[in-house]
């Protein structure tokens, strides 16, 4: 299936992978099993692709970072590591005080996670942003967004404003922060803190499998024991065993697993090849068996607009909301 000149075609041409045969500057080209022509250009993250004789050539930008928490207890790390924590506790989800003891940051963000249900599992109640050596704080929670403390120091700026469903607050120092104003957290780092970060949302070095580094800086496979020592409070008890809400709720699963269906479905099929649907489709059930206090729909919905989120951001845009679905 790739372009390689053989005995298929005229001495000169390449077989195109179509069956037809091509001059080599015409070789198409492939990206997540999709054939692109010469000429045709994609977006990865920042950069952009172009087909070149059968290659892609991608411009060098380097890109802002994100970091995806939402529902009950799931976190897509800056390098796209996906894993669920339920801890009931105040915890780093990211900083820039990292290794030494007295090493100096310009922020610090920190998830405050409450029960929500009743089989134990936890949501993200209330955000805290601590910017620069002077400690201006910002709280959000349950709609509502307030500053906690702002100190005459200037080291960094920061501003907010609202985009449609989203309360975003960006700061000078290159740390945007976005919420739904329910359960999804979306944080952005500027390239300059790559490998200079840590906490539940990774250590942003383009390696996926070094994130699960602890707050002692060991290497964890266990998403809890990492989790855990990310903790704000010594008094927090610790995680020691994943909650399965549709185990403990028999009766929703089959609910859940019918409404979640759509992330596999023809509506997200553009998606399905750039990003990878199961650990969304697992979520969203995990979310949908989870939210029995009432909620139940804003759980799912926000479920599926995390993965609508991830493809628009692969260039997959989905037009999925109805007036029958969120």
């Amino acid at each position: 299936t790739e372009c390689v000149s053989g005995c298929v075609c005229p001495e000169g041409l390449f077989d195109d992978g179509k069956g037809g045969c091509v001059e080599q500057k015409d070789c198409p080209c492939i990206h997540n099993n999709e054939w692109y022509f010469s000429g045709a250009k994609i977006k990865v993250d920042c950069n952009t692709c172009t087909c070149q004789k059968g290659v892609w050539k991608c411009t060098d930008d380097v890109c802002y970072g994100t970091c995806m928490i939402y529902g009950s207890g799931h976190y897509n790390t800056f390098d796209g590591k996906f894993y669920d924590f339920d801890g009931s506790c105040e915890y780093v989800a990211t900083q820039d005080f990292c290794g030494d003891k007295n090493s100096s940051g310009s922020f610090s963000i920190i998830t405050e996670n409450v029960p929500c249900g009743t089989t134990g599992v936890t949501c993200s109640k209330a955000i805290k942003m601590f910017l620069g050596v002077s400690d201006d704080s910002l709280y959000i929670s349950n709609k509502e967004y307030k500053e906690i403390q702002r100190d005459v120091g200037d080291d960094v700026q920061y501003w907010n404003r609202t985009v449609g469903l989203y309360l975003v607050i960006e700061a000078s120092n290159g740390v945007m922060l976005i919420w739904d104003k329910k359960t999804t957290v979306f944080i952005k780092l500027s390239p300059n803190y790559k490998g200079k970060v840590c906490g539940l949302c990774g250590n942003f070095d383009d390696k996926a499998n070094n994130d699960f580094t602890t707050r002692s800086g060991l290497q964890e496979n266990n998403p809890l024991d990492f989790g855990n020592s990310w903790k704000q409070s010594p008094m927090c008890p610790d995680v020691t065993q994943e909650i399965k809400p549709c185990d403990l709720k028999p009766h929703r699963k089959s609910w859940a697993e019918k409404e979640c269906s759509i992330i596999q479905s023809e509506v997200f099929k553009i998606c399905h090849s750039k990003v990878d649907p199961l650990p969304f489709y697992e979520a969203c059930v995990h979310d949908a068996c989870s939210c029995d206090s009432g909620g139940d729909c804003e759980c799912f919905c926000s479920a599926v607009a995390a993965y609508a989120q991830e493809c628009i951001k692969a260039e997959a845009c989905v037009f999925w909301r109805t007036p029958d679905i969120c």
